[in-house]
């Protein structure tokens, strides 16, 4: 986190860091991904995008490649972004990529960003890694993105097709922030929205770290829409029983004690009709990409054990405190039968 030209290391290649490393090597900062073997070939060319915006195709290139987390001790890096998703985080090969980068880093000004999604990352993270508080937050996109071929996704007309089949990856920019993280360390995020900004780039923004961690509750009622077949929210009747468990598991993660008076406030005002109406706003603001379809890409299997682990996890921590747990036990059965 210096004056310098940035140096940044992006755990992972896939959507979210390929498109981290779109916007920040735009922006001027020199970056380094870390991945497996497996996908090392596919670094190696420029890597194309199709933006939904304006129908248009660009490419990037002039960024590093390593596989072996280790090497990271012989990188003098300003941040790196971890792109796994919880699940794989604390799997083996993700708990000793922690240590790793906790290995390389500690005792450094190298601040970390978590993308990965669950109650308590960060604390389990520094524990496995040594590092300080002040080094670790949690962060995410500020955009829709996916792989085109992978994805798959239902094609709007006013999408170029010929051009998005060029693409590796596709994008829809939900705003005017690339990347948000949040504001856990004052300092960390001063330097990463310097580094992140760039002319004609998408700047980045820092949210309420209460907020964005009562936040993560939303993915209770994303998994009751995969119950319903991922069907049109236009179609979806609020007073639905299963759209009605996945809210009522929302609120029993809300107010979790580790989510404080944000939790408390947020279940106070958390009913089916509001949830679905923001979910509808997303569709809105989504198009020309397919909401539904995307999110049935990224949650209808692409990250189904990471969603998984995070109702179990929230339902044993309910449970825990001792409140009532019987609309996460519910949902949680429902989705192991459909899984």
């Amino acid at each position: 986190m210096t004056d310098h030209t940035p140096s940044i290391g992006i755990v992972g290649a896939g959507s979210v860091g390929v498109n981290a490393a779109y916007d920040l090597t735009r922006a001027g900062a020199k970056v380094t991904f870390v991945v497996r073997p497996h996908r090392q070939a596919q670094l190696s060319r420029p890597q194309v995008m199709y933006s939904y915006d304006d129908n248009s195709l660009d490419e990037f290139s002039g960024f590093d490649v390593i596989t072996d987390p280790a090497a990271l001790s012989d990188r003098q890096l300003d941040f790196v972004i971890v792109t796994l998703d919880n699940a794989s985080l604390r799997a083996e090969a993700g708990i000793t990529l922690t240590k790793a980068i906790g290995h390389a880093f500690r005792g450094t000004n190298t601040g970390v960003i978590l993308n990965a999604v669950g109650i308590e990352v960060v604390p389990w993270f520094i524990e496995q890694s040594g590092l300080s508080k002040e080094q670790v937050v949690v962060g995410n996109t500020g955009a829709l993105i996916h792989e085109v071929a992978a994805a798959n996704l239902p094609v709007d007309a006013s999408v170029d097709e010929d051009l998005l089949a060029q693409a590796d990856y596709a994008v829809k920019r939900m705003g005017p922030q690339g990347f948000i993280i949040d504001d856990n360390s004052p300092a960390l995020a001063t330097a990463f929205t310097a580094a992140y900004a760039g002319q004609g780039t998408p700047s980045a923004g820092v949210a309420s770290s209460a907020e964005t961690a009562v936040g993560t509750a939303m993915l209770a009622p994303i998994l009751a829409w995969g119950l319903l077949d991922w069907q049109f929210l236009d179609t979806v009747d609020a007073a639905n029983e299963t759209w009605k468990l996945g809210v009522d598991s929302m609120r029993e993660i809300q107010k979790l004690h580790v989510f404080g008076t944000a939790g408390q406030a947020a279940a106070e005002q958390t009913t089916p009709e509001n949830v679905l109406q923001a979910l509808r706003q997303m569709t809105e603001l989504a198009k020309p990409l397919d909401f539904a379809g995307f999110t049935a890409y990224h949650h209808g299997g692409k990250v189904n054990q990471q969603d998984l682990d995070f109702i179990h996890d929230a339902r044993q921590r309910v449970q825990a405190e001792g409140q009532d747990v019987t609309a996460l036990s519910e949902l949680a059965s429902r989705l192991e039968k459909a899984s």
